[in-house]
């Protein structure tokens, strides 16, 4: 762990860090946003000017209006912790990827996407390995193909395979026509499938309940079976030199359960919240890594602007608590993975830069990060927080936070 003396003379330690990830919440469009078709994409600003302003006083405190122009969120003078932004750096711009890449790894290549539907040899593979035909096939919102594809899938019994503008292969059953226990089993074996050029981000089981297109609904039940890293991440550092790392949300299956000691697999925001709060009653020395996907799988997909408010404005109230339940030697990071602008009219994940804001006693107040080069600067800086290998990218800022 990290001790370095403060500017008021005293050594500051550093113990545990805690690393926010607000799923989606992007802060401005990326210098090679053209690439990906997302000029103009500004998550947190563009929903605040659609819903004539966000109400986030605590996160204002500590800086977040300095890291983009949010309506309704002015820059703090001064901020109480350090702010700034990280800028993407691996190729994609999906969940895996962005994730992967704050704890350090790189991806030069995005991972394949099928726009299309997916070819002839994978489905061949599919029926062959699993024992099921399947309906769909496609490109579509997870929700929408429901509507259209539900009631055969009633009929047959065959699986709804469908994508999306991620690299994902999405398996939808109803849970009374296709058990749970079976599609996870038919999600481990597309896993196994999916290599090569084929070897997508994630590999997603989507159950559903209802019985009419009309109330047809997506349950708790999903789970994701990522692609995993080639190389160590930060997690993997982690446990091996002895650190806890526990996560919340679905940060497990983002790594496949690989570099996690203590997980506790949360749905939704409030729940999120509340086991962070939970967790950080326990004594331990390492990292704290926690997922919200409201942003992202709620609201942002769906273009519902004024629900994503809902959900950053509910964060926001949630930053006292979490402040009061902080060590003295605790330090928290809040960043994203990547945008998902619910005001333009994609519904997809949008090629933008992460906020960063940092702040706990050991952090000095009313610090400047800048845009940082890669998202993998977390990374570098918690190894230097934790005596850890640097990670293959990123450059650590702990000097500008302890100094």
């Amino acid at each position: 762990m990290s001790a370095r003396r403060g500017k008021t003379g005293e050594f500051m330690t550093i113990r545990r860090a805690i690393v926010i990830v607000l799923d989606g919440v992007g802060a401005g469009e990326a210098p090679d946003a053209a690439l990906y078709g997302d000029v103009g994409s500004n998550s947190l600003g563009n929903t605040a000017r659609a819903v004539g302003g966000l109400n986030m006083p605590n996160l204002g405190k500590i800086g977040l209006g300095h890291v983009t122009p949010i309506l309704g969120v002015p820059p703090a003078n001064p901020a109480s912790g350090a702010f700034g932004r990280l800028q993407p750096k691996s190729a994609g711009k999906d969940t895996i990827c962005g994730h992967w890449e704050l704890m350090g790894v790189y991806l030069d290549k995005p991972f394949p996407t099928y726009p299309d539907g997916f070819p002839a040899d994978v489905v061949s593979a599919f029926r062959r390995l699993t024992g099921y035909d399947m309906l769909g096939n496609k490109a579509a919102s997870g929700t929408e193909i429901l509507k259209e594809l539900g009631m055969d899938h009633l009929a047959t019994g065959q699986p709804i395979v469908y994508t999306s503008a991620d690299s994902v292969f999405q398996i939808a059953a109803h849970e009374e026509v296709i058990p749970i226990k079976e599609l996870y089993r038919i999600c481990r074996i597309s896993r196994a499938m999916l290599t090569g050029d084929h070897n997508v981000g994630r590999v997603i089981a989507r159950p559903f309940v209802g019985t009419t297109p009309e109330n047809f609904k997506r349950t708790f039940n999903r789970k994701d079976f990522p692609r995993m890293p080639e190389t160590n991440t930060l997690l993997d550092e982690m446990v091996n030199a002895g650190q806890q790392v526990y996560s919340v949300g679905k940060i497990d299956d983002i790594f496949g359960g690989r570099g996690i000691t203590h997980s506790n697999h949360t749905p939704d925001n409030l729940t999120s919240i509340q086991a962070t709060l939970d967790f950080l009653k326990a004594d331990f020395s390492g990292l704290m890594f926690i997922n919200l996907i409201e942003g992202d799988m709620i609201y942002g997909h769906r273009n519902d602007a004024p629900g994503y408010a809902r959900a950053l404005e509910q964060f926001d109230t949630f930053i006292p608590a979490l402040q009061a339940a902080m060590r003295p030697d605790d330090v928290c990071f809040i960043v994203a993975d990547h945008g998902v602008d619910p005001t333009t009219p994609s519904t997809d994940h949008s090629r933008e830069n992460s906020p960063l804001l940092v702040f706990g006693q050991p952090v000095c107040p009313d610090v400047n990060l800048g845009t940082r080069q890669s998202f993998a600067d977390v990374a570098a800086t918690l190894a230097e927080v934790f005596n850890l290998p640097s990670p293959a990218i990123g450059e650590s800022f702990l000097s500008l936070l302890i100094n």
